[in-house]
């Protein structure tokens, strides 16, 4: 009876660890530590650099931009390509791996962990165990997501180190920020799509412009699959019916595109450590099946 109380006693205690914060600073250390915007679609590279002062490798933030070979927009281009430059700007999760490994010669690793399709876990005790651990993470975000009623939906995706995971709750720099468990959860369950604005794609377009490249020309099939040449058509078309007839009809926001970014989370850690090497052997997150089993 004894041994079966100390057994609950232990898992209890367990529980209650799993529900305490973990945190790499305080919001005070992370005030004072924080690397601000360090540049044009940078996010990635920025948690590069914060990443690698968690684990105490000191980079020069243009050191860790070159690492991450930032891409940027070709905001002076024509529609199609532009469009092409705007699925891939910034970086991917791959592309902050390599930085940080580059820019600390080898000393640092990292592990990226898909959140989409949905994954069985609880995101801030799983984030808060890593954190206790010494892992740094940093969460790669559909930011176009979970937009709060009657504010602006955002221009992009968005990377940001995670300092800290509490119950529910979930602490980042780049901004400084601190958000709810479920909403930081919906931007990191994402389909790889990017909406781009009406004035963006309207501004671009021309009589003479091509768009069956974006069908025809690319490697990557979910241009066709998403119809984004037919897409622009229909922006189009919509200027135009109202110019004709001088009524205001509702028109199409966004056009969706491809993006380059996978939606989830890459934990870092130094190379030569028991984390380092249990990072790199550990498994994908499981899915979260539906009732069906499918």
């Amino acid at each position: 009876m004894e041994a079966a109380r100390e057994e609950v006693r232990g898992a209890n205690e367990e529980e209650e660890v799993e529900e305490e914060a973990a945190m790499l600073w305080s919001i005070q250390e992370a005030l004072e530590r924080q690397t601000q915007q360090i540049g044009a679609s940078a996010c990635g590279a920025t948690a590069v650099v914060d990443v690698l002062k968690a684990l105490g490798v000191d980079v020069a933030p243009e050191e860790a931009d070159r690492c991450v070979q930032t891409r940027l927009r070709r905001n002076e281009s024509p529609l199609p390509d532009y469009l092409l430059s705007r699925s891939e700007a910034g970086a991917t999760h791959s592309q902050l791996i390599r930085g940080a490994q580059e820019a600390s010669g080898g000393e640092v690793i990292g592990r990226f962990f898909h959140l989409h399709p949905r994954r069985r876990v609880r995101l801030a005790p799983w984030l808060a165990r890593w954190i206790r651990r010494g892992a740094v993470p940093v969460a790669t975000m559909n930011m176009q997501v979970a937009v709060p009623e009657g504010e602006e939906v955002p221009d992009a995706w968005h990377h940001q180190l995670v300092f800290g995971a509490a119950p529910n709750h979930v602490f980042m720099t780049n901004p400084l920020d601190v958000v709810s468990e479920g909403e930081l959860h919906q931007r990191l369950c994402s389909e790889s799509v990017l909406l781009i604005r009406r004035e963006d794609v309207l501004q671009r377009w021309t009589p003479d412009c091509s768009l069956c490249s974006l069908s025809d020309n690319q490697p990557d099939p979910r241009w066709k699959a998403l119809d984004v040449e037919g897409q622009v058509r229909q922006m189009v078309l919509e200027e135009e019916e109202e110019e004709e007839e001088k009524q205001d009809r509702p028109k199409s926001t966004h056009v969706t595109i491809p993006a380059a970014y996978s939606s989830g989370v890459t934990l870092f850690a130094r190379r030569q450590s028991e984390l380092g090497q249990e990072l790199l052997d550990a498994p994908e997150l499981p899915l979260m099946f539906t009732d069906a089993g499918v």
